[in-house]
């Protein structure tokens, strides 16, 4: 997962022009299925919107078992308080102001009587550095997550405590909410050095707030107070019904842990060397062998991880759904905003030799050292790795590269047969990836991960990406794309750029949508694919697109072609802005002309700033004959003035940067607060600038650069807007240009086949507000008349909640298949026909 910048939690990439007027504009029937038929059918009309011919006799690609998989990262509690079923919050008393400035030892606990953390000498172990001193006569309380601790009536749960007494103590455990009691309450009596405790808790209601209190009659110290359903995924400790859903995606494999846990932060140990550092990149062998002795970390994300899921509950839990485990170990470059190369050849090689140990102790011998260690913590069959990745989305190309090279030429010495996956940086176009490829191609690597988080234009842009990729250099492996939203629009575009990644599957060889999970009242990141509290879970419209092509892959592409778009026209049209992001800059000498030299707007802020529409956040005064915003903290500062039909004009700008963590941004093609072009200088904690564009609030990147904005230096911005070209100077020199032409594929499709059954499976994808009348002609492919149909339709803005399910699949049949037909495929939809051979 990238954190690039601080301005935005989505990452933003390459894209073009608006979405087609016609698209998701009116929405059909929620859950509207295929008509019969008599109306999808043959129709009457010899007319048709769109026209879809295969190839059958042409073969295509083939398609990988690993095609699809799913990517893990522990963001939006994905593991504590999410996947890992632990519900005790803050259980080992280990959360600290260096995952929070608002953490303690005590966040997530009430206390009675006396009761304080300690850090010394008489800790549980080294690693497990603070634990609670209670007093006589005094108890602690644990919250959880969300509204509480969920239990489910008449389910058993399980609780253990560490404990170390000086004589006894008898340890009262209860389970209650606002109402009364959850569980009749247990007793433990606790004796002498530290032992664990356990007891056994059984619901007697039902109830998603519940409070887990320790009591102690004595003085005791406390520490790893837990308690864990006894009904986990297949008995391996994890949440059953997240564990389900994403096995009921069927994934080929799982990308773990990250991310920006993997190259961000300390390279360095949790030990006494680096000073327990918290702030840590993920490194594997924290986190496995017995939990209480498994370090705690500060999380990227703004929270504590108890690493109590590890790297071998990861391979444990790939192999429990059928995947193939893909491991990110750190390549020793820091990124998401970090951006620095360590140099420690020390250290490197340390890290180079930890990758070597993860490969031995998956998939090595109960005989050797690290498969010894794998076999004693329950599995001695190996766990059969064939993929690991080095790095995550580092934004220094060349640093990375030299250390890339390293592992790779380690790994493959001693395991030749395992595929070493390199990256090409955050973002899917622009100078990093640009360096990145060109290395990657260089060295003959075998994968490059790729990452992109962009608008859902961007991706009905970009059907045709892999089209033109090199069949002889490295294999593309999507670790992480994801349109900006989880509404039913999104999922659309995401499954039309998906029929182009089927479609080049001699390219891309594996995908994964990201990240995986989210809980409701935790999060970092939007979108997400699963959505969850402490007591239920409920599937995104992503998700059920991804379930669909998950679970109706094929084995090779059958050639076709459809009808395309025609090409956008019309200039770019709209009014000019200025804004900021975590800084304070002052504007001058606002300048918009026509074509033809007429004066659209001046303002040197000599006087008022009535000009100007304030519709983001920030602080704006006139100061000193300057427009200025002062607030270093305040992101999307936008204020805005002029005719959102103005077109082919010129705007000039003088921008200062005063203080913060960026540049500045100056608009231009303004239709609303969601929808515009800026150029951001100095953006992404000012390393890099950029022309963004807004859609409906989703952003993508058109064109960037590698640079940085000086504070206190007045600089020149001219943005020359002619047609759909647009020019862009500064300081007199031009810094870049772009035409913003490419259309926007509403209809796309894929046609596959399935060698076992012999099914064509032909994927279509409507994403616009009317329906889509095609004729499908199946060349001299001889088929059965009936198919089975699985189609999403829904309204473009329909989301599924907790409570509500408004994209769902419905399955049909059509009994109208023939080696030419017509098919009305509805608005707003996703359509599987599986049609058996005749």
């Amino acid at each position: 997962m990238s954190h690039a910048r601080t301005r935005t939690r989505w990452r933003l990439a390459l894209t073009a022009t608006t979405l087609l007027a016609a698209s998701f504009l009116v929405p059909p029937p929620v859950n509207a299925a295929p008509a019969d038929t008599t109306s999808t059918g043959a129709a009457a009309e010899d007319v048709t919107d769109y026209a879809i011919t295969v190839d059958p006799a042409s073969t295509g690609a083939t398609i990988d078992d690993t095609m699809y998989g799913v990517f893990f990262e522990d963001i939006n509690r994905a593991a504590d308080g999410g996947l890992y079923a632990e519900l005790v919050q803050n259980r080992s008393f280990e959360y600290s102001t260096a995952d929070n400035r608002s953490y303690t030892p005590l966040t997530s606990w009430a206390t009675t009587g006396t009761a304080a953390t300690a850090d010394d000498d008489g800790r549980l172990n080294a690693r497990n550095r603070t634990y609670l001193a209670l007093g006589a006569d005094s108890s602690v309380t644990n919250s959880g997550y969300n509204s509480g601790i969920s239990v489910e009536e008449g389910k058993t749960y399980d609780f253990s405590v560490w404990a170390r007494t000086d004589g006894s103590s008898v340890l009262t455990v209860t389970l209650q909410d606002a109402d009364g009691e959850l569980a009749q309450a247990r007793r433990v009596t606790a004796r002498g050095g530290w032992a664990k405790y356990t007891a056994r808790l059984t619901a007697t209601r039902t109830s998603a707030a519940g409070r887990l209190t320790v009591a102690s009659g004595s003085p005791a110290a406390l520490d790893m107070i837990s308690l864990v359903p006894r009904d986990t995924y297949k008995g391996h400790g994890l949440r059953e019904d997240l564990a389900r859903k994403i096995a009921a995606l069927d994934p080929a494999f799982v990308r773990f842990p990250g991310g920006c846990l993997v190259n961000t932060g300390s390279m360095k140990g949790y030990d006494e060397e680096s000073g327990w550092e918290r702030r840590r990149a993920y490194q594997w062998k924290d986190t496995i062998g017995p939990v209480e002795q498994r370090a705690t970390n500060a999380n990227f994300w703004g929270y504590n991880q108890s690493y109590g899921l590890g790297y071998y509950e990861y391979f444990q839990f790939s192999e429990d759904i059928g995947a193939m485990p893909l491991p990110v170990v750190p390549a020793l470059v820091t990124g998401c905003g970090q951006n620095q190369a360590v140099d420690d050849d020390a250290l490197l090689r340390r890290h180079i030799q930890d990758t070597l140990d993860l490969i031995e102790f998956a998939n090595g011998p109960v005989t050797s050292e690290w498969g010894k260690k794998r076999a004693r913590m329950g599995h001695p069959k190996p766990f059969r790795l064939t993929h690991l990745a080095v790095g995550n989305e580092e934004n220094l190309p060349n640093e990375y590269f030299e250390r890339f090279k390293q592992f790779r030429a380690a790994v493959e010495a001693t395991y030749p047969d395992i595929t070493v996956v390199s990256n090409s940086g955050p973002d899917d176009s622009g100078s990093t990836f640009d360096t990145a490829w060109k290395l990657n191609r260089e060295a003959n690597v075998d994968m490059v991960d790729e990452h992109y988080y962009n608008s859902p234009q961007w991706f009905l842009q970009n059907n045709d990406r892999y089209d033109s990729y090199d069949r002889n250099g490295p294999k593309v492996f999507l670790g992480e794309y994801a349109s900006q939203g989880n509404t039913f629009k999104n999922a659309l575009a995401e499954a039309a750029f998906m029929t182009g990644l089927e479609r080049n599957a001699d390219v891309v060889k594996l995908a994964s949508y990201a990240p995986l999970l989210a809980n409701e009242d935790y999060v970092q990141w939007r979108p997400d694919l699963i959505w969850f509290n402490n007591h239920a879970s409920w599937n995104s419209a992503n998700y059920e697109v991804q379930k669909l092509f998950m679970r109706n892959v094929g084995d090779r592409v059958v050639p076709s072609r459809a009808t395309g778009t025609p090409s956008v026209s019309g200039p770019v049209t709209g009014a000019v802005g200025l804004s900021t992001w975590a800084t304070s800059a002052a504007y001058d000498e606002v300048r918009v002309t026509g074509a033809d030299g007429t004066e659209l707007l001046a303002d040197d802020f000599s006087g008022d700033a009535s000009q100007w529409t304030h519709t983001g956040g920030g602080s704006w005064s006139i100061q000193d004959g300057q427009y200025v915003q002062s607030d270093e903290a305040a992101e999307n500062t936008m204020v805005s003035a002029g005719d959102p039909a103005w077109h082919d004009y010129d705007v000039h700008v003088k921008a200062t940067k005063k203080a913060g963590k960026e540049g500045f941004l100056v608009a231009f093609g303004v239709k609303d607060t969601g929808t515009y072009y800026w150029w951001n200088l100095g953006g992404w904690n000012n390393t890099q600038s950029a022309v963004e564009q807004a859609v409906d609030g989703g952003k993508s990147t058109l064109i960037s650069k590698a640079g940085s904005i000086e504070t206190g230096r007045a600089y020149d911005i001219d943005i020359k807007v002619r047609g759909r070209q647009v020019t862009l100077l500064l300081d007199g020199q031009e810094w870049g240009s772009f035409t913003d032409d490419k259309p926007a594929e509403p209809f796309r499709q894929v046609v596959t086949q399935d060698q076992k059954t012999g099914d064509l499976i032909v994927k279509v994808v409507n994403a616009q507000a009317a329906d889509a009348r095609t004729a499908v002609d199946l060349g001299s492919a001889k088929v059965r008349s009936k198919a089975s149909v699985t189609t999403l339709a829904a309204a473009p803005d329909a989301v599924n909640t907790e409570t509500g399910t408004a994209v769902a699949p419905v399955t049909s049949t059509f009994s109208g298949v023939a080696r030419k037909f017509t098919y009305t495929f509805p608005a707003n939809s996703v359509t599987f026909l599986r049609i058996k051979k005749g």
